[in-house]
């Protein structure tokens, strides 16, 4: 158990940044769509629309990477985990 806690410390400290950089971006958009929609849409909001949306295209590109990296981690240090068990096995 202390094994599995200790493997998700780093998986959630990488994780928090992750999340907050993606739910900034989610929350700017939906402010410029609220100011959007109380003061009507000019060129300009729709141009800073589309930028933040592809914005948040990109960071959602980088949290699926990062997601993948996360569980090629996790495989990878339960793998070692398993392997060092079966070594400290005692032979019957």
């Amino acid at each position: 158990m202390k094994q599995i806690l200790a493997m998700l410390i780093p998986i959630i400290a990488l994780s928090i940044p992750i999340v907050a950089i993606a739910s900034n971006a989610w929350l700017k958009g939906l402010k410029l769509k609220a100011d959007a929609a109380r003061d009507g849409l000019s060129r300009g909001a729709d141009d800073r629309l589309a930028v933040l949306e592809d914005e948040v295209a990109h960071l959602r590109h980088e949290l699926m990477e990062a997601q993948e990296r996360i569980d090629f981690t996790e495989r990878l240090l339960a793998r070692r985990s398993d392997e060092a068990a079966q070594l400290n096995r005692p032979a019957p």
